[in-house]
């Protein structure tokens, strides 16, 4: 599918879907407070803005194109990509690819920032994968007496603990009455379903808020509290290269990121 025919919803105008809408949110180039107020993440993740992955809404296909919807799981559904800040609202949603399409195909198609996802992507500069063969998900880690005992287990526990914000979000949007089941109306009425309620759903984060403290601060704050810590951007300059150039320079970013974190880890 063209991109043209995509549908999306950002804080700026990247894609040829939707104006972009007042209620996607910016970044404003402060290290998150997620991020800032723990050891556990800072410096490690200061250049982060947040969290991106798909996620399948059912859908009414008609015609021949009803194949092309059918995902791995044999039923027909919109492949939605997103990102999300850690204050779980939406900087991005770009909806209508077909149930069939793979995530890193959609992914070529939409943001270009520093952003986590799992290991359902090629590790980049601006998409930070965890460590393949090891432990990711934090159910891996759950119950367990013994701490990390390798700096990749280190970084994959923590790299999981902020991106499960991309799943905590999916599963307060999914909660819509609207995506419980496959829609009635027009596949591309159905497309801009999705993105009306991710409008909704931020103006609701907003103006309706009960979970202000949703991420308490942590013991070990950094910075002394200082709330307008800047990101570096030097910091995440790439060099025009080939891709496996670049995915190679990425991949020692990864690893001397996961050694500084466990030698401070264990000193």
């Amino acid at each position: 599918m063209a991109r043209k025919h995509m549908y999306a919803l950002q804080y700026d105008s990247y894609s040829g879907g939707a104006a972009a809408p007042s209620q996607m949110v910016k970044p404003d180039g402060l290290v998150p407070l997620k991020i800032r107020e723990s050891t556990r993440f800072y410096p490690y993740f200061k250049n982060c803005v947040g969290a991106i992955d798909g996620t399948h809404i059912p859908a009414t296909v008609v015609g021949r194109e009803v194949a092309s919807y059918r995902n791995r799981k044999g039923t027909i559904s919109q492949n939605v990509l997103a990102v999300c800040n850690f204050d779980l609202e939406f900087i991005y949603i770009l909806s209508r690819w077909e149930g069939s399409a793979h995530d890193s195909r959609v992914l070529s198609d939409a943001l270009r920032k520093f952003y986590l996802f799992d290991c359902g992507f090629a590790n980049r500069f601006s998409f930070l994968a965890p460590f393949r063969g090891v432990k990711y998900h934090l159910k891996e880690f759950a119950g367990q007496d013994r701490d990390p005992e390798t700096p990749y287990e280190l970084f994959n526990l923590r790299h999981a603990s902020l991106r499960n914000v991309i799943e905590r979000i999916f599963g307060i949007f999914k909660s819509f009455a609207i995506f419980k089941s496959a829609s009635i109306f027009p596949y591309k009425k159905q497309a801009g379903l999705v993105l009306a309620c991710a409008r909704l759903h931020n103006f609701l984060r907003r103006k309706c808020r009960s979970d202000e403290d949703v991420f308490p601060n942590e013991n070990n704050a950094v910075n002394n509290g200082n709330t307008s810590v800047n990101i570096d951007e030097s910091d995440r300059e790439e060099p025009l290269e080939t891709q496996e150039q670049d995915r190679e320079n990425a991949n020692n970013w990864r690893q001397s990121m996961a050694e500084d974190m466990w030698k401070d880890a264990t000193i």
